[in-house]
């Protein structure tokens, strides 16, 4: 896809993030052709020095950025960030509270200079009661129920990603497009705020809903009731080979007893309908498990895929590297990782017209496009090399 027919070509935004949530906003935006200008600190944002489990963070979402430093405890860098918030159509930023307004760059100051701005501030909570407290992606999963929903009872477990930083990113996302057509109407910017426990509290709002419906709390996923009597991991003749199999309406049953020999329980007006067989579980369960520990998982893979079953093999997230369908449908995309290697990171999950946004600009290095950003917004080359040597400084 051409990159001005991205359906945000032309926009420019400014980002002021680290971490995960803020990132994942802008680099959403940018995926889709925004300008995303990454304004780091001096010596480059903290998140690309991240170990362990934070090592991931800075490039996968940071592609299809352009990179510049400045220090904003400083009036030059204040005016450089003011000058580029003049000049942007959006602002995202994710600082504790009150951070960015005490700078001077907060949504009331900025908007007096561009009355067409949207300003995206991703934080932990919206307004009330919590809005001051400190909080990260575990925090609201804890707080707002998913862990306890996660790992089995007593156990609480957060989930194996940053689900509710990604998630409030995309709801963050959400907003500054609503607010964007809001802009072609009206000719004027606004705020928008997501949150890290709101998002919490959306996500587990159906087992809220279910405790409201029938009367009961729900039960962690581990010791759930299902809704259905087949819809689990199983084992099969090779032990590391696991599967997940469903089976979720009246008539996938009838093909799945059929496909696997279950003719008899296909027969059975016991087990006609779903509910009946939900009740049934522990009676039909068994049966399903010893058959599937007697086949291989691509035996298993191959009549299911057959049959039009929903199936997963349980994989590894370094599987994805070589999966057959994200590498031949541009699922992935090439990048350079910190010391020059290359590797393929998840494209956005979006196509148009059967194109997937693809990359446009590799992971910026640190202040990578200061100087030309600084040319943009009408500095001088006297000014451009003090604050290019500041940033290289640091």
């Amino acid at each position: 896809m051409d990159e001005q027919e991205l359906p945000l070509a032309g926009i420019r935004i400014v980002e002021f993030s680290h971490m995960v949530m803020g990132p994942a906003v802008g680099v959403i935006l940018a995926d889709l052709g925004a300008d995303v200008i990454k304004v780091e600190p001096i010596g480059g944002d903290q998140t690309r020095r991240l170990l362990g489990s934070g090592a991931g963070y800075f490039p996968m979402f940071n592609r299809n950025k352009r990179s510049i430093c400045l220090d904003l405890k400083s009036a030059k860098g204040v005016d450089a960030a003011r000058r580029l918030a003049e000049k942007a159509d959006i602002v995202i930023e994710n600082f504790r509270p009150g951070t960015l307004d005490r700078l001077g760059l907060g949504y009331e100051a900025l908007r007096a200079i561009n009355e067409r701005l949207i300003y995206c501030s991703a934080k932990g909570f919206l307004p009330g009661p919590y809005e001051n407290r400190t909080a990260l992606d575990e925090v609201t999963q804890m707080m707002g129920g998913l862990a306890y929903m996660t790992g089995p009872p007593g156990r609480p477990l957060r989930a194996g990603s940053s689900v509710i930083d990604i998630t409030g990113g995309m709801f963050g996302v959400i907003g500054v497009l609503a607010a964007l057509e809001r802009r072609h109407r009206t000719g004027q910017g606004g705020e928008v705020k997501c949150s890290l426990y709101e998002t919490t509290a959306f996500l587990v709002g159906q087992h809220m809903a279910q405790k409201a419906v029938t009367g009961r709390a729900a039960a962690p996923m581990p010791v759930r009731i299902s809704a259905w009597a087949i819809y689990d991991v199983f084992e099969t003749a090779n032990a590391d080979e696991q599967l997940f199999v469903g089976v979720v309406s009246d008539s996938q049953w009838q093909a799945f007893c059929r496909a696997f020999g279950f003719d008899a329980l296909a027969a059975e007006p016991a087990y006609a309908t779903n509910n009946q067989r939900v009740m049934a579980r522990d009676t039909l369960l068994p049966r399903v498990r010893a058959l599937f520990e007697t086949m291989s998982r691509a035996d298993l893979v191959a009549k299911l895929e057959m049959i039009g079953l929903p199936f997963a093999a349980i994989v590894r997230p370094e599987d994805l590297f070589d999966d057959p369908h994200l590498t031949a449908s541009n699922g992935l995309v090439d990048v350079t990782i910190p010391g020059g290697e290359a590797t393929r990171l998840p494209a956005l999950p979006i196509a148009f017209d059967d194109e997937r946004p693809a990359l446009r600009h590799d992971i910026p290095a640190i202040d990578q496009n200061g100087a030309d950003i600084l040319r943009e917004i009408g500095f001088g080359e006297e000014d451009i090399a003090e604050l290019t040597r500041i940033a290289v400084a640091g």
